[in-house]
């Protein structure tokens, strides 16, 4: 069975890149949001294996969404995704229950890498 992803970016050209990764090794897209808020939402509607979060979106950011899918869910598996120059906020997201980061640019492979270890 196919493990369901969920991605969270508010660049819709950052979530079809994923998409386009995550689809060509097999894995499903569960859904899209591109705030925290909407990935809130999706996360409850969908029930993702896995949660790809960008860190710097409006509304609601990465790191407030994190920590409010881990309050209903202690058990949800999320990768966060950042820009460079953005270890600070990649230290709070794995303290608040984070299993991995990826740096922007992505390379396939290590989208790849942080996704398995995240779900196997």
């Amino acid at each position: 069975m196919a493990k369901s992803i969920l991605i969270c970016d508010d660049a819709a050209f950052m979530r079809m890149m994923i998409k386009d990764i995550l689809t060509k090794n097999g894995y499903n897209i569960a859904g899209e949001a591109e705030n925290g808020a909407k990935a809130v939402e999706k996360y409850d509607e969908t029930k993702p294996d896995l949660v790809l979060m960008d860190i710097t979106m409006p509304e609601m950011d990465g790191i407030q969404a994190l920590k409010k899918i881990k309050e209903k869910d202690p058990n949800a598996s999320v990768v966060m995704c950042s820009a460079m120059g953005q270890q600070a906020m990649v230290i709070e997201s794995i303290q608040s229950g984070a299993r991995d980061f990826i740096v922007k640019p992505f390379q396939p492979d290590r989208v790849i890498e942080a996704v398995k270890k995240a779900v196997e």
